[in-house]
């Protein structure tokens, strides 16, 4: 598995270069957005890992730069932003993941990992299931053409729910996904999010498409039975 890393910070870089290399990984190395750039138009990778802050061209121009001259494999983001509307801002330019630093190697290389496992799939701006469409570019929502105005966090949880639709997706992996938290046992923000959301794009209509996995957690898919409330 061939992957792009574009990270400025020569220690970071380094680090992960050796420890990606040593897990059976050929790396590329760049050290600012304009080398990966040249890199991702010159060369075909499995997966690219961009820090944010880049000199030159930071990791969301490198981003969309790629996007739009069709390198279509995975994106994993690195940053030091933790606000939530930063990391919808990745997902509306294309990214599939996103780590925020500092993080522990091992969480990185599981991501990696997982990523590989999905392969390369083209980049959705457009997003269904059933009568619920999301336009990610124009950050719009809407169910029967009428629209839906959600928070950046909604917006973040609907667009993973998503693009993973079909999938049971673990309260842990939508906790680290849309907030970058670590799930704790305690906290109920995963279940206020759901509930929220489905205020929205499931009570007012007859065809509800967010259900609950008992001790699961949750899928978005088109069923003809009713869902079940956390």
């Amino acid at each position: 598995m061939k992957i792009l890393l574009v990270e400025d910070e020569i220690k970071t870089g380094d680090y992960l270069k050796q420890g990606l290399s040593e897990a059976g990984f050929n790396v590329q190395l760049a050290r600012n957005g304009l080398d990966g750039l040249h890199l991702a138009l010159e060369e075909t990778f499995d997966l690219s890992i961009l820090d944010v802050m880049l000199p030159g061209l930071d990791g969301w121009q490198l981003l969309q730069a790629m996007r739009q001259q069709a390198c279509d494999w995975p994106v994993l983001l690195l940053t030091a932003r933790d606000q939530v509307e930063d990391r919808v801002k990745g997902l509306e330019l294309g990214a599939d993941d996103y780590l925020i630093k500092p993080f522990a190697f091992a969480e990185l290389l599981a991501r990696v990992r997982a990523l590989s496992r999905r392969g390369t799939t083209p980049v959705q701006h457009n997003l269904q299931c059933a009568d619920l469409a999301m336009d990610i570019v124009s950050h719009k929502v809407s169910r029967q053409q009428q629209r839906i105005d959600l928070t950046a966090k909604e917006f973040a949880l609907l667009a993973l729910l998503l693009r993973r639709q079909g999938e049971a997706l673990p309260r842990t992996l939508i906790a680290s996904q849309v907030w970058d938290m670590n799930f704790d046992s305690d906290t109920n923000v995963v279940e206020v999010a759901i509930r929220r959301l489905r205020a929205k794009v499931d009570d007012p209509f007859k065809t509800k498409l967010i259900h609950t996995l008992r001790g699961i957690g949750y899928v978005l898919e088109e069923r003809d039975t009713e869902r079940s409330k956390p």
